[in-house]
């Protein structure tokens, strides 16, 4: 039998045993469907790797924490990153975000994630006996930002390496923490200083784009950072000496002698700075950086010291000053090596002009050596868009302590590791590596797979966008070509000629914040003007045939033109700041929802004009129809006027005459994001794909018969927090590309016995990839 053929053969079976026609379970409403392999389309790091820290008597065992998007641990036998939190659904996607990770000294099993991304949602520790393999979850009442202020200091969190039973945590704005039974249970420590725990200055009025997250009002940072002092008891004892550090520019670095029952001030500490990172030497010394502000957006002053606790003398190391440098920045990281205690390594933090450096001395910090040089190897070719991009935000600084040459930061966009940083003692230049294999951290804003060239093109957050002809390489192109900017906000195919895409962004340099290509995404040139109202980016789609745009910059009219922006016209009909969809097959019919008022509207004549249609949805209190999830239209590929509407807690509704009238799918509880792709074999209906909520379960689920029936296609170990974007492949039955808020793109594909579909459409044996 030849392989394509073999290949029907098999996925029709699944299809038939996995999915009968109306099955539905007892329990949840749902079908089981065909299991499903999951994999990341990899683009290589992409977002803020805050924290990173080996095992210290586990060769090769390290652990990274990101802002949003989770924490993995190292595999060196196959040398990539593990994710760790992909279990956790959307109900705790504010766990996703981690505050700090601490693994056992004494045990390398253990390891510990303090889970919270921003203050206002629940916060846990997340407990594994087994190198994060299975987590237990304890909900604490202390709050957590993962993605505030101050989110790459720390570690926060820490294990006794004495006593595995005990741990500390610094909180942000609840004081100190003490568990005496691996993290199960937690009590405050109520004789710590109540001491900067507010008094934080609002950071610079800047959009972290990536996340849409505005940051204008002050956020308490508190305690970044705790450490024990291995030498001051015996094993198998509490550690008695313990210090912790407090992001305030007063007194802020204090110490306990009697296991963090009580606390003084470390004597003769530097003031005025707020403390970022300490590293204990093997020979007792304690080595921290500083910042005038917590970061990450701004810090415009810093400092390293050493402190020697038996003479009780502090010492300023710092490598170089902003007075000597000209420029304002900071010290983010520092490390130490435990083969060689009197070699430390810092970072700068904030030191824009040319880029941040990495400073190195081997004699404790009487001197030092800058290793970013000219000739400097940096090694792109894991992920060629990295070339684009100069590291910064180097919160994060480890040495192998089994291997002195292997030397890691962190960065905004991921982590680079050094193969031979003890050349740079005798005056060599170093080697850097991206180690990025199997971390991916992008925070997706638009998919599309359209029905030729590329089988997906991302539009991404802080990284532009990419076009993946390859789902299991970075793009060998890297972003895409043309008009770059910050974040693509949206992108668009035309139905009947898909080989011309549209999309928008925002905070890049184009003169016009929305571009065209004709070939499928290899290349992109601007409209020729933006819509006289509005603020650039907003949403973007074209007709059918590749002739109309229509684009509804950020709170403006929904506009139109016909010579790619030469001329706009405004669509009569529609409010400000609402979606317009394209019909896939008629190039005359657009679509378009207004949530605030419940109303459907269609155009016959290229979106001219928009007249409401006779379908008619309740309002809600809460500012609109589909409010409690926000709504959006969906035209289905190759059928003229059916069209799908997504409405968060209402559920999902389906018109097949242009919107004049809908119909609910009763099964579908809560809907949150529809892709549609190509139909299961024998079916002439495209394969939908919904995340939402059937039968109580929040799920990603498949149906075949277009609606009437669901399997659910996610599991437990595969949920990745909040799913949105979703959207099928129309030339591969059974794929399904979606997007999360920070674990980047994920693809699932029919797990069929003995055969994969690649990334490239073939057929190939072998058993799915992953843990």
């Amino acid at each position: 039998m030849n392989q394509p053929l073999k290949l029907l053969v098999a996925l029709a079976a699944l299809v038939r045993s996995g999915m009968p026609a109306g099955a539905e379970s007892s329990t949840n409403g749902a079908a089981s469907a065909p299991p499903y392999v999951w994999r990341n389309v990899v683009m290589g790091g992409g977002g803020f790797v805050t924290g990173i820290a080996f095992h210290p008597g586990a060769k090769n065992l390290m652990y990274a924490r990101t802002d949003v998007g989770g924490a993995y641990r190292w595999d060196e036998a196959t040398q990539q990153w593990i994710p760790l939190t992909d279990w956790l659904g959307a109900d705790d996607n504010n766990l996703m975000g981690i505050e700090s990770l601490a693994p056992d000294p004494s045990d390398p099993a253990r390891v510990y994630l303090a889970a919270g991304t921003y203050h206002g949602g629940p916060a846990a520790i997340l407990r594994s006996d087994d190198q994060g393999r299975t987590f237990q979850r304890t909900d604490v009442p202390f709050k957590m930002g993962g993605n505030e202020n101050g989110r790459f200091n720390g570690e926060r969190l820490a294990v006794d390496p004495h006593d595995g039973r005990i741990l500390f945590f610094g909180s942000r704005q609840d004081g100190l923490w003490r568990s005496a039974d691996r993290g199960a249970t937690w009590s405050k420590m109520e004789n710590f200083p109540p001491i900067g725990t507010a008094d934080l200055p609002a950071p610079a009025k800047r959009m972290n784009a990536r996340r849409f997250r505005f940051n204008f009002t002050p956020q308490q940072v508190g305690i970044v950072l705790v450490q024990f002092d291995r030498s001051s008891g015996p094993p198998g004892r509490p550690t008695p000496v313990v210090y912790a550090g407090v992001s305030t520019p007063g007194t802020n670095f204090f110490r306990s002698s009697d296991g963090g029952t009580n606390w003084t001030p470390v004597p003769g500490q530097p003031l005025g700075l707020r403390p970022n990172h300490v590293a204990l030497s093997p020979d007792g010394i304690l080595y921290l950086t500083y910042g005038k502000e917590a970061g990450p957006n701004n810090m415009s002053d810093g400092a390293v010291w050493k402190y020697d606790p038996r003479k009780k003398v502090w010492t300023n190391i710092t490598p170089l000053t902003t007075q000597d440098a000209g420029q304002p920045f900071g010290y983010g990281a520092v490390a130490v090596d435990a083969q060689h205690p009197s070699t430390i390594m810092v970072t700068t933090f904030a030191h824009w002009q040319p880029h941040d450096l990495i400073f190195r001395s081997t004699n404790c910090g009487a001197s030092w050596t800058q290793l970013w040089r000219n000739d400097t190897e940096w090694d792109y070719s894991r992920a060629p868009y990295t070339q684009m991009r100069t590291p910064h935000w180097m919160g994060g600084l480890v040495i192998n302590p089994f291997n002195a040459d292997q030397v890691l930061f962190t960065t905004g966009y991921g982590i680079w590791s050094c193969v031979n940083a003890t050349q740079s003692d005798s005056g060599r230049p170093t080697r850097w590596i991206f180690l990025d294999q199997g971390l991916e951290e992008t925070v997706p804003l638009a998919l599309i797979s359209p029905s030729h060239g590329a089988h997906l093109l991302s539009g991404v957050g802080d990284i532009d966008g990419f076009r993946h002809d390859d789902l299991e390489v970075s793009p060998r192109a890297g972003t895409f070509a043309g008009p770059r900017y910050g974040n693509t906000e949206d992108l668009a195919w035309a139905g009947k000629n898909p080989r011309v895409i549209v999309r928008t962004g925002t905070a890049g340099n184009p003169d016009v914040r929305a571009a065209f290509s004709r070939d499928g995404g290899d290349s992109w040139q601007e409209l020729e003007t933006e819509p006289s109202a509005g603020n650039g980016a907003g949403t973007i789609t074209i007709s059918a045939d590749a002739q109309t745009v229509v684009w509804t910059p950020r709170d403006g009219e929904p506009c139109s033109t016909r010579d790619w922006g030469a001329h706009w016209t405004v669509c009569a009909g529609l409010a400000p700041g609402i979606r317009v969809v394209a019909d896939t097959v008629g190039p005359q019919n657009f679509y378009a929802f207004d949530p605030r008022w419940g109303k459907f509207y269609a155009s016959t004549n290229r979106a001219a004009s928009f007249s409401a249609t006779a379908a008619v949805f309740p309002a809600s209190e809460n500012g609109g129809f589909g409010s409690g999830g926000g709504t959006a239209v969906t035209a289905t590929p190759g059928i003229e006027k059916d069209v799908w509407l997504v409405s968060g807690t209402e559920g999902l509704f389906h018109s097949t005459n242009g919107g004049a009238s809908f119909t609910p799918l009763a099964r579908v509880q809560e809907a949150r994001s529809l892709g549609l792709g190509k139909a299961a074999p024998g079916k002439n209906y495209p394969a939908l794909f919904l995340a939402g909520k059937i039968g109580g379960l929040q799920a990603l689920f498949r149906s075949d018969d277009a609606g009437e029936s669901w399997g659910r296609i996610s599991d437990d170990r595969h949920q990745y927090g909040r799913i949105s974007r979703v959207t099928g492949d129309p030339r591969i039955y059974g794929r399904v590309y979606f997007a999360t808020g920070g674990r980047g793109v994920i693809y699932g594909e029919i797990n069929a016995p003995g055969l994969r579909l690649n990334r490239n459409d073939a057929v190939e044996k072998g058993p799915p990839i992953g843990e």
